[in-house]
């Protein structure tokens, strides 16, 4: 892979789609939140230019009002599918597409990839990679807390994603960069310009 210190402005093709990806409290949303404006009480996908913003909260927000007190248990996967179905939808009419995801989850990036070619488009992966200790106090501080075991369960499966991607083997993606906390903090645009990120460790 090809190494850099920062990574300030993000270039992909026209209708690719933007995967964001980190372990549970990483800032994944917060970072979405400071490049598009979000105020985190959206519903529905945002869009910014010719580019749709779909952040799982806004699948969150929309069951809310319905779901109340159903446990989380039969809630999550609910507002996951609901999530996945809109990143889905926006691919399919030829968008481009940032979008937050569950990282340590494998299977949806080849899902999201087989789709991506069946409209001739492709997946690249932004990989927040922040410490276990920061993910969990990022945890803390947005209130929704994830049990010890499933963390830890999140936290074995993204070593071996970062590893993968550190050593410049992640398919089926087009193309992934690494931001460690620092270098994601620098970033200042995600664009979609038909210039090709070439594929990047930021830590």
């Amino acid at each position: 892979m090809t190494g850099q210190r920062s990574a300030e402005d993000l270039n992909y093709p026209p209708g690719s789609l933007v995967l964001l990806a980190g372990l549970p409290g990483a800032g994944k949303s917060t970072l979405l939140d400071r490049l598009y404006g979000l105020r985190g009480d959206e519903r529905e996908p945002v869009r910014a230019g010719e580019v749709w913003v779909i952040d799982s909260r806004q699948s969150r927000n929309w069951w809310a009002r319905y779901l109340g007190p159903i446990p989380p248990r039969i809630r999550t996967p609910i507002v996951h599918a609901t999530h996945v179905s809109r990143i889905a939808r926006a691919l399919l009419r030829g968008h481009g597409v940032v979008a937050h995801t569950r990282g340590t989850w494998p299977h949806i990036l080849y899902g999201f990839a087989w789709l991506a070619r069946r409209v001739g488009s492709e997946v690249h992966l932004i990989l927040l990679d922040v410490d276990p200790q920061t993910a969990r106090a990022g945890q803390l501080s947005r209130g929704r807390v994830v049990t010890a075991a499933g963390f830890a369960r999140h936290c074995r499966r993204w070593r071996v994603l970062v590893g993968r991607a550190r050593s410049g083997a992640l398919p089926p993606a087009a193309g992934v960069v690494v931001l460690d906390r620092p270098a994601s903090d620098l970033l200042r645009a995600i664009r979609f310009d038909g210039d090709e990120v070439t594929d990047t460790e930021t830590s």
